[in-house]
Formats: C-alpha cells, sequence, structure tokens
C-alpha cells in the first residue's frame, strides 16, 4: 500500500493548519480534503475561518461551500465520501492531505463509524434545546420518520433513548440498526498522521485574539445575513461556536462584550475537547508550532518525513 499514502494535518482551533496545510501542499502536489465540520457550509466563512480566496486558489479544498445551512450532513456521510475523494486524487498521482479539528470526521475516514464512536456534544446540545422548546413529542415524531425501527422499539416518552437514536442518525447518517450491521472496514490506505500543538495558555491568547479579528472582519454581519436568508438558530448547522453567540445577542439574551466573552469561552473550551479526542490516539506524532520559525521547521520535518 505504499503508493495509497495520506497525510493528515490535524489539531485544535485556531493553531494554524490551513497555512501549514497549504504550504506543505504546495511542496508535495497534493489536493486538502477538509476534515471540518462546519466549513463544508456556505455562507460560514468568517465564524469557520475558512481558507482564503487565495489559498483555495493556490491547492485544490474539497468539502468547502457544498452544502446549504439546512442540509444535514453526517460523520457517516463524510466518511463515506471522502474516501471517494481520496481515491480519485490518488488515482491522479497527487497526495490527499486531510486537515481539520472535526476528531470524529477524521476516525470515520479512517476507520469507519461504530455504534460506540457515535457521539457529538453540538449534536446533543441541539437536540436537547428542541426538546426543551418542542417537546418529547415533536422528537418522537421526527424519530419515527427517519429510523421507524427504532421508534417502534421504545416508548414515546422514553426521552433518553429518543435523543440517542436521534443522535445517532445525525451523526452517522443512518439509523441505528443499520449501523449495528455494516460494520465500516479501516481505509485502504497508509495514514501519516501530524497533530500541531503549541502551550495551552499561548493557544488561548490565540484563540481570543483570532475572535477580536472575526468581531472585527464582520462576523456579526455575517450572521445576520444567515439570519435574512431565512437560516432558523435551530438548525443543527447553527448550533456552532460564534455563531449560536451571535443570535443570542440577537435575541437580547447577551449583551455585545457578554457575546464576545461567550465566543472565546466557548472557542477555548472546544480547543480542549479537540486536543482530549486527539491525544487519546496514539499514531498522531506532535510538533509544536509557537513561533514562525518553529513552523518553518515543522513544515520541513513533515514534508520530508512523508517522503
Amino acid at each position: 500500500m505504499s503508493d495509497r499514502k495520506v497525510l493528515f494535518i490535524l489539531g485544535p482551533t485556531a493553531i494554524g493548519k490551513t497555512s501549514i496545510s497549504v504550504e506543505i501542499a504546495k511542496q508535495i502536489d497534493s489536493e486538502i480534503i477538509s476534515a471540518d465540520s462546519r466549513q463544508i457550509y456556505k455562507y460560514f466563512n468568517i465564524g469557520t475561518a475558512k481558507p482564503s480566496e487565495e489559498n483555495l486558489l493556490e491547492v485544490k479544498h474539497w468539502f468547502i461551500d457544498e452544502l446549504e445551512p439546512d442540509e444535514d450532513f453526517s460523520a457517516g456521510q463524510f466518511g463515506e465520501l471522502a474516501r471517494e475523494r481520496v481515491d480519485d486524487i490518488l488515482s491522479r498521482k497527487k497526495t490527499p492531505i486531510v486537515v481539520g479539528g472535526s476528531g470524529l470526521y477524521v476516525r470515520a475516514l479512517k476507520d469507519g463509524l461504530h455504534e460506540g464512536d457515535v457521539k457529538d456534544d453540538r449534536v446533543r446540545e441541539a437536540l436537547r434545546k428542541r426538546l426543551d422548546e418542542e417537546g418529547a413529542e415533536d422528537l418522537y415524531d421526527d424519530l419515527k420518520k427517519i429510523d421507524p425501527v427504532g421508534a417502534a422499539k421504545i416508548h414515546e416518552n422514553d426521552v433518553q433513548r429518543i435523543l440517542r437514536l436521534m443522535e445517532v442518525y445525525l451523526v452517522a447518517g443512518k439509523p441505528l440498526n443499520e449501523l449495528q450491521k455494516k460494520i465500516s472496514p479501516p481505509a485502504n490506505f497508509e495514514s501519516f498522521m501530524f497533530g500541531l500543538i503549541m502551550p495551552r495558555e499561548k493557544l488561548y491568547e490565540r484563540i481570543n485574539r483570532r475572535v477580536d479579528e472575526m468581531i472585527e472582519n464582520g462576523l456579526i454581519a455575517e450572521v445576520a445575513n444567515i439570519r435574512v436568508k431565512g437560516y432558523l438558530p435551530s438548525l443543527n448547522s447553527l448550533n456552532t461556536v460564534g455563531y449560536k453567540e451571535v443570535f443570542q445577542y440577537f435575541d437580547g439574551s447577551l449583551s455585545f462584550d457578554e457575546m464576545v466573552d461567550k465566543i472565546k469561552m466557548d472557542s477555548r473550551r472546544y480547543a480542549k475537547r479537540q486536543l482530549t479526542w486527539f491525544k487519546a490516539d496514539d499514531k498522531i506524532e506532535w510538533f509544536d508550532v509557537s513561533t514562525d520559525k518553529e513552523k518553518e521547521k515543522v513544515i520541513e520535518k513533515i514534508v520530508s518525513q512523508f517522503k
């Protein structure tokens, strides 16, 4: 399988994955697969720190700007489609580089999804919000449409099972009973996995600075545009750090300063969860990217090791 090699550049939000991966891609004739659960949506530009237009012209990116915000997209779907994309890129004698911070997306691509993997804090949070606002009956009605087999096995007031079956469907893209029947084989390529890291305090400073830059660059106008297009904050895609807080600012539940502070706090918490997920994978080789000099060295090392 030595001719089927895939490079992974992983790490938490604001660590600098985009700039490093683009530079590596230019050196080894690559195309980038975005393993980010939100960059696939149109109109989510500033808040998701999408690659710039210049980056997208320099290197071909996949899974960027492909869906409308009201289209559901799961880790399971990503895993299947990304494997097809890997095959396509390899068939053209190029190197796929998978870049992102969505650990479940990376696992779905590399190892396939199994029942125990299917968990997503953001999906669960959105479902609990729906439960509070709409009640169990509406959720159960939705479950009957997407997973009639699972719905038939539980009572309509069994809130925990309703939430779990809904979560499985939204994360895996298929009902639990289908997921249990179909065990995905590991992907048929060799994975070279590199993680980017820096001291926690420095990362949090970068996150705080990035949030300030997002506000300066028009995050509030971006969310206002999404709202004008008719997309509601109850959508799973909008249960996203940087977007949900601005909607709370719009509805008056947060002041401007509270909104900014909450985006920073939620972003730091998200980065911590990402690091916890990736640190559990002993196949990832970690590189410190605290300074520009270190970033240059990391690029050289990854290119050299990969070649």
